[in-house]
């Protein structure tokens, strides 16, 4: 496999590989072409912390988790937009168990409230495409996703049908445009 695979696609096995899947969920996501507006990671920040304290990982996660892996904000938005809400007097941390964990105080409370009334930064986008080629490409974004977490944390025996799977899957998607 690792002959073969240097061969098709250079590089070092296993490195390599990562590096595919990375990059095939890179293009995934540029093609589905998500351009969050610069208030939607303060709206999205706001309307987590009114169900539940978190720390910004957490925020980070449930962002892409509700965007079904379409939007996944880096730390270099959230945590700046958290630091400017606690500058604002909206939120208050606290360190526990070696994380800093952010709540909303009585004036962030009321911005919160005022968030819901509109539609939730995850659920519409303001250049989010739409229809069959969105799709596909959202589609993609979670396959490579799934393949690198059971390249990463499956069996042997796993990977291996996972990597049966997917060349099924290439070959039929392959042939789709043959009949065309």
């Amino acid at each position: 496999m690792k002959e073969s695979w240097n061969k098709n696609f250079g590089g070092d096995w296993p490195g390599a590989a990562w590096q595919s899947l990375e990059d095939l969920g890179g293009q995934f996501k540029r093609n589905v072409e998500i351009r969050m507006r610069k208030g939607d990671v303060r709206s999205a920040v706001l309307r987590l912390l009114n169900e539940s304290p978190m720390h910004g990982y957490q925020i980070i996660h449930e962002i892409e988790s509700r965007s079904g892996g379409v939007w996944k904000p880096s730390p270099g938005s959230v945590y700046p937009t958290l630091q400017l809400l606690v500058d604002e007097g909206l939120l208050e941390s606290k360190e526990t168990k070696g994380r800093r964990t952010y709540t909303l105080t009585e004036a962030g409370k009321a911005v919160a409230a005022a968030e819901i009334a509109s539609p939730a930064p995850w659920d519409t986008t303001i250049d989010r495409p739409s229809g069959p080629r969105s799709d596909l490409a959202v589609a993609g974004v979670k396959l490579a996703k799934a393949a690198a977490d059971v390249a990463r944390l499956g069996s042997t025996d796993q990977i291996e049908k996972a990597t049966e799977l997917l060349h099924e899957t290439t070959a039929t998607l392959a042939a789709m445009l043959k009949h065309n």
